[in-house]
């Protein structure tokens, strides 16, 4: 709501770049649906003495160009703002604050990343099948490929050559990415959504694409799966700052804990919730406890050894593909109880079994 051509123009901009239809009145409208059913509300400083008496609302914030603007403060008061924004300062902060109006931002997504002890423990299996098992229980899952070398996590779901973007397509994000669209994107495989790594050149991913990426899937809600490499450069960093839990695939032999414990090292450093998932065949005197105890981990699991499943993934079936595999039934208790209440950091604080 505003009269000032100047900052109309800005505004428009602004919510043209949050991906926003913005409603334009000059003063009060008649019929106050659209100031009371709005999910923001906008008022230039021009127009804040038209707006004494509205309703009271959230969502009200008092916008500006100005930098000294006298009464400013009390102007909010009397209009009940929320904010009080001048811009050109304001219009990242703003931007995002409009797109989360439009996207209708809830709680944001569960988020596990699955890191590898050592080369070859199966985290990229844990991972896919995680996703998988969380779609079938009805989340809006999304997972996420964050190991370039990893070969394609699109490969595990039989989905390489499936339609939508990877990651080559957001190496220059910066800003706000916006989850719908994201989600749009991507390539649809076995009810979630999967970003991967492309086949062709290779593509640096920097830390800012990382972080937008993974903001916008976090803001759409439900669950994301991360599977992460072994090592932790910038980009990794930035996914680990973003993640509710790391499961940590540690194979039962000697060299494995050795190995993983060095990955803890480096995670730990950035992700405080760090749990182990112990994988068989163990050697002797060995077991899934004694692999926690000597990470100096809690244990959230041991991840089932699954007769056939390679055939299986050659055959285009996905890891823990079949509900009723040792495989799904570890990811759907795992779910199970890190789905009840307030997440992951609760209610699996106990592990998994």
């Amino acid at each position: 709501m505003t009269e000032d051509v100047e900052l109309l123009d800005d505004l428009l901009r602004l919510c043209a770049a949050a991906g926003a239809e913005p409603e334009v009145h000059h003063t009060l409208p008649d019929r106050r649906g659209g100031w009371e059913q709005a999910p923001m509300v906008l008022v230039g400083d021009d127009a804040a003495a038209r707006c004494r008496g509205a309703a009271r609302r959230r969502g009200v914030m008092l916008v500006g160009r100005d930098q000294d603007v006298p009464d400013v403060w009390r102007q909010a008061v009397e209009i009940g703002a929320e904010y009080v924004l001048r811009l050109p300062d304001s219009e990242s902060w703003l931007v995002d604050q409009i797109a989360n109006a439009v996207e209708g931002v809830g709680r944001p997504a569960l988020t596990v990343g699955v890191i590898g002890g050592r080369g070859g423990a199966g985290a990229s299996t844990l991972a896919c099948a995680l996703a998988v098992a969380a779609a079938r229980a009805g989340q809006r899952t999304m997972l996420i490929d964050g190991d370039p070398l990893g070969g394609g996590i699109d490969v595990l779901l039989g989905g390489e050559r499936a339609e939508g973007m990877r990651w080559p397509d957001f190496a220059h994000s910066q800003g706000r990415v916006g989850g719908g669209a994201l989600e749009e994107s991507l390539p649809a495989l076995h009810g979630l959504r999967v970003l991967s790594w492309g086949r062709d050149d290779w593509v640096v991913i920097p830390p800012p694409a990382m972080r937008s990426v993974l903001a916008a899937a976090r803001r759409l809600g439900g669950v994301v799966v991360v599977d992460l490499p072994r090592r932790v450069d910038e980009a990794v960093a930035e996914a680990l700052a973003q993640l509710d839990l790391g499961l940590v695939v540690v194979p039962g032999e000697l060299r494995a804990v050795a190995a993983a414990k060095r990955v803890v090292s480096m995670a730990g450093m950035v992700l405080d919730d760090l749990r182990v998932v112990a994988r068989g065949p163990y050697a002797s005197g060995l077991d899934e406890e004694w692999v926690a105890d000597a990470m100096g981990l809690p244990l959230a699991g041991e991840v089932p050894f699954e007769r056939g499943l390679l055939a299986e993934q050659n055959m285009g079936e996905p890891p823990g593909g079949s509900a009723r595999g040792p495989l799904a039934r570890f990811c759907t208790a795992f779910w199970e109880r890190a789905l009840v209440g307030e997440g992951a950091k609760g209610p699996v604080a106990g592990g998994l079994s």
